[in-house]
């Protein structure tokens, strides 16, 4: 009798587990999520499959980084936030320490020292940072909140970011530093800072951007690299004709308009399978789904996009503890404003920055920070979840 009864009582403990490592889960997003990132093997490997470095050279490892962010991201779903940001400084001189690595042991890519050989990967820990920063200033903000309202609280949090961004800024990396600032953003709006700090820092930003891409060159004193200022003035027309940026914006708009309304399909693609498209398997991989798929890939990816960011917004207002609820919001603008800008720059009416369209380009270090970005919010959804329960 009780032989017979022990596997049934294991296969019962069995399903259990199974019940409650699931339980909680936001399947909508979740579902978005791998569908998002199926389609994003399937382009990588379409644009690619002309490339010199092989037809399968690309796909394999989007599909490698993938797979592992997908492992990772079950990783992240059993961390315990509230637990992490007690040791925020920690992970900030961690952070610190990594990007300082990076100079001493870090690979040169389209002019940016930002990485650096591990194996297969080519690890950025900037990308990663973007995380380990949203943590670190949500950890600060909730034992600060008492201060929350005075210029010192916002001077602080913005000197916690501004560290890790200005030394990403100077590798040169200039896409990555404005998501640093989306986050800090997200956190200050989140515990209630006052408008008149973000009018400050906003007529701050105006100033410096105007010293940096006018006043200090005209004065002799170049703070960012051509390539760059080609880049941020190419989508008002500056330089448009002698750029590379001024091309590649063109030969993106020319993809996306010739798609029209259903796109010419993966055969069809010849500014995509031509190479016309500088960068169509990372920045502009946009520019190709537009080609391939026309405005109705196009809007369906936008869509998806969208239900991401939806539940992202829906796990914030039901996070079970404020560091939780900093972090969600956090994501959600790291996410959304990668998204914006990405299209933004593909369409012609943001600057080109270098910043990837999560989930959807090809590289391992902002596949793996998205997807463990991801992990976050289906864990912080299950512990609200488990606590109601």
């Amino acid at each position: 009798m009780t032989t017979t009864m022990a596997p049934s009582r294991q296969r019962s403990g069995a399903v259990d587990r199974i019940r409650s490592a699931v339980a909680g889960i936001d399947w909508v997003l979740l579902l978005a999520v791998v569908a998002i990132s199926a389609f994003s093997i399937f382009m990588v490997g379409r644009a690619t499959v002309n490339d010199a470095a092989g037809p399968r050279f690309y796909l394999d490892r989007q599909i490698l980084f993938t797979l592992t962010g997908a492992v990772l991201m079950l990783v992240a779903m059993r961390v315990n936030l509230d637990r992490m940001a007690r040791w925020g400084w920690g992970l900030w001189g961690g952070l610190l320490g990594a990007l300082a690595v990076v100079y001493l042991v870090g690979t040169a890519t389209r002019g940016a020292n930002s990485w650096i050989d591990v194996g297969p990967f080519n690890l950025q820990p900037s990308e990663i940072g973007k995380v380990m920063v949203a943590i670190v200033l949500a950890g600060i903000a909730v034992e600060r909140l008492e201060d929350v309202g005075t210029a010192r609280f916002t001077l602080f949090l913005t000197v916690v970011a501004a560290v890790p961004a200005v030394v990403v800024f100077l590798q040169p990396d200039l896409g990555t530093s404005l998501v640093y600032g989306a986050v800090l953003a997200a956190i200050l709006f989140l515990v209630g800072v006052p408008w008149s700090h973000f009018a400050v820092a906003g007529s701050i930003m105006a100033i410096m951007i105007l010293a940096v891409l006018w006043v200090l060159p005209n004065a002799g004193v170049k703070v960012l690299q051509d390539y760059q200022v080609q880049r941020l003035t190419a989508f008002i027309g500056a330089e448009r004709d002698s750029s590379d940026a001024g091309y590649q914006l063109d030969q993106s708009k020319t993809a996306i308009g010739s798609g029209g309304a259903v796109g010419k399909g993966p055969d069809g693609a010849t500014q995509s399978s031509g190479n016309f498209i500088p960068e169509h398997h990372t920045d502009f991989i946009f520019a190709v789904t537009g080609e391939m798929f026309g405005f109705v890939g196009g809007a369906l990816l936008i869509l998806l996009y969208a239900l991401v960011l939806w539940r992202g917004l829906r796990t914030m207002a039901r996070a079970s503890s404020q560091v939780d609820m900093l972090v969600a919001g956090a994501i959600v603008a790291m996410i959304g404003f990668q998204v914006f800008v990405n299209i933004g720059m593909n369409v012609g009416i943001m600057p080109i920055t270098g910043i990837p369209l999560p989930m959807m380009s090809y590289g391992g270090s902002h596949t793996l920070t998205t997807l463990i970005a991801i992990g976050l919010l289906l864990g912080i959804n299950q512990r609200r979840s488990a606590i109601r329960g």
